[in-house]
């Protein structure tokens, strides 16, 4: 699977516990542009209405080459699931738990989103991660010299 966009708040502002790959229902101009690298995972979050999931706020530059009139880029694109992992995100949902998109991706042509689900860190939890890499970091310079 190939990297094509991710969303690195989701790892810095959520405490993810579980992970899922889902599809996308595209337009195929939106499929060449995510392709081209014209995304943008910021400030996504993933929305359920009507027994449905929802990419919401994620921006798809328009394509340079395609003819399309009235385009919207941050429209709500639906997530292709199983009804059993809907009704999973739902419960997960309910229970207090987010979901959020962490990376797109690109898998044998076809363009997935993977979903993170967890609870969202708390300003300390946040420091202290910080504090963590910065160690981490210092340890693998000082042995390096």
């Amino acid at each position: 699977m190939k990297l094509l966009a991710k969303n690195k708040r989701a790892t810095f502002d959520y405490q993810l516990d579980e992970r899922l790959v889902a599809g996308l229902q595209l337009t195929g101009a939106e499929v060449k542009s995510i392709k081209a690298g014209h995304t943008s995972l910021r400030g996504s979050f993933i929305a359920l209405r009507g027994g449905e999931a929802y990419l919401t706020n994620a921006q798809v530059t328009p394509y340079s080459s395609a003819p399309i009139k009235d385009y919207d880029p941050m429209r709500n694109r639906k997530l292709l699931l199983h009804r059993r992992q809907l009704d999973d995100l739902i419960k997960q949902k309910q229970a207090g738990l987010s979901v959020v998109p962490t990376a797109l991706l690109l898998e044998r042509n076809f363009v997935k989103i993977e979903i993170g689900v967890g609870r969202g860190k708390k300003r300390y939890d946040k420091r202290e991660a910080i504090k963590q890499r910065d160690l981490v970091r210092e340890l693998s310079r000082s042995t390096k010299l």
